[in-house]
């Protein structure tokens, strides 16, 4: 009996795939512009110190009139964000770069 739910859960799952049309291919991006998390300067993954990230993420946070909860949980939310959808594409040098930005970000909303 088990037997037959999974596979009657596996054509459903197959059905619903099919009809329902796929999101935009970067919708991540969207989220990134569009959401209500915050306001941020562009390129500023790409900035080549983990404390010029951390300062420019920091000051987006507090000036966002989007923003819905506190400065430092929107701009960690927002980093953390971006290092998980670019997921195994983040070169390493960039992925510590952010990681790094992290723990910045902590110093400098004096959260250490």
């Amino acid at each position: 009996m088990a037997h037959v739910r999974r596979k009657t859960h596996s054509r459903k799952t197959a059905a619903r795939k099919g009809t329902k049309r796929a999101s935009p291919k970067r919708w991540s991006q969207r989220v990134t512009k569009e959401s209500d998390a915050l306001d941020l300067k562009h390129g500023v993954f790409k900035l080549t110190s983990a404390k010029k990230i951390a300062t420019s993420l920091k000051r987006s946070a507090e000036h966002s009139a989007r923003r819905k909860t506190g400065a430092y949980r929107s701009a960690l939310s927002m980093l953390t964000f971006y290092i998980n959808r670019a997921g195994k594409t983040l070169p390493q040098t960039q992925r510590t770069r952010l990681e790094r930005a992290k723990v910045e970000l902590k110093r400098v909303f004096g959260r250490e």
